[in-house]
């Protein structure tokens, strides 16, 4: 491969702010597997954030690079899966495994899409140091004759349109709204673009706490919520706290501590089997490999108030976000049934299927 930008390339990042900023370019954020693209010839590799080869795990998306994209080229954008119209994470989590036959029947059975939004070179013409408002137009001709699954992200400089995509994507289960200025160049590995995204609160149970790998005070709080059964069913956690602020978690939670789980709802964490039936902390996956999933178990009778942005099936997609203790609930009150469930919307409007 010889390329005008070679990998590994660190892809450009954003930040969060609360309200879309005025006069930049709006895109969907996707929820996915960030991924650069480069192809030379036969020759493609898809790059990771971390900046690891998702190559192996694509075969599909290979294919369709060498059949869709210009000879020789680098494409920013995002790894997706969607159903029904819907994007699915946790399908797309499942890809990545170790034997190439499971990865080859998963590429028939749940084939992967690519999102481009940013085109860093073309031919021999390296377009990092290009503003976005170069970019995005060069990145249209390139991918004109592009099809499924190759789809270029829609785009617009008109902030009410990216208001209105703001509202109404989330129902495909996309992320958000990503700015981008448009004087910008590709800086790798830099936040220089702006990312606004949905939070809502939810009234959880929590059940135990993980410690901070600097000692024995809280690193995360683990949280539950009860299905229509009244099964507390775990489903993320809360965690981004001061040092002060874990250790004084750590003292105010020392009461509720057992050391007996055969009364917690949790108790069953580490037979395997038992994650089978609900969800519980502690599950090992090819993501947690040989990290210690270990917890300090708590009677579950405090409700904490959390932020979170959305749903991934049962359980918070992102890490949640402490906003205060609900001392006023029960916490038999926290079910399914408080959570918003977002109006739905076809992604393949989105993408113009």
């Amino acid at each position: 491969m010889d390329l005008p930008v070679m990998p590994p390339v660190a892809p450009m990042l954003a930040k969060s702010v609360a309200e879309i900023p005025p006069g930049m370019q709006y895109e969907a954020k996707w929820d996915g597997f960030r991924a650069i693209v480069f192809r030379d010839g036969d020759e493609v590799e898809l790059g990771s954030r971390t900046g690891k080869p998702l190559t192996r795990y694509f075969p599909e998306l290979v294919a369709a690079f060498r059949r869709e994209l210009p000879p020789r080229c680098v494409l920013d954008g995002e790894v997706v899966i969607a159903r029904d119209g819907r994007l699915r994470f946790e399908e797309l989590l499942e890809r990545i495994h170790p034997a190439a036959s499971r990865v080859r029947l998963l590429a028939e059975q749940t084939p992967a899409s690519f999102v481009a939004f940013d085109l860093l070179a073309l031919g021999d013409v390296p377009l990092l140091d290009e503003p976005l408002s170069m970019r995005r137009p060069a990145l249209e001709t390139a991918l004109a004759g592009a099809a499924d699954p190759v789809f270029t992200a829609p785009a617009s400089t008109d902030r009410e349109l990216a208001r209105s995509w703001f509202a109404e994507y989330e129902g495909a289960r996309l992320d958000g709204v990503v700015a981008k200025p448009l004087d910008q160049p590709y800086r790798p590995g830099e936040r220089t673009m702006f990312k606004i995204k949905h939070e809502r609160t939810a009234d959880c149970v929590v059940a135990g706490y993980r410690e901070h790998k600097s000692g024995p005070v809280v690193g995360s709080l683990l949280l539950g919520i009860n299905d229509a059964d009244g099964r507390l069913q775990h489903v993320g956690v809360c965690a981004a706290f001061s040092m002060a602020r874990r250790r004084e978690l750590a003292e105010e939670l020392a009461p509720l501590r057992m050391t007996d789980l055969s009364e917690h709802p949790w108790g069953a964490w580490a037979d395997e089997a038992a994650h089978a039936e609900g969800r519980l902390p502690g599950a090992v996956s090819r993501w947690t490999g040989g990290k210690d999933l270990s917890w300090v178990a708590l009677r579950p009778e405090r409700v904490v108030e959390v932020a979170y942005d959305h749903m991934e099936g049962d359980r918070f997609r992102h890490t949640a976000q402490f906003r205060r203790w609900r001392p006023d609930r029960t916490p038999e009150s926290c079910t399914y049934a408080q959570l918003e469930e977002p109006v739905s919307y076809d992604l393949r409007r989105v993408l113009g299927m």
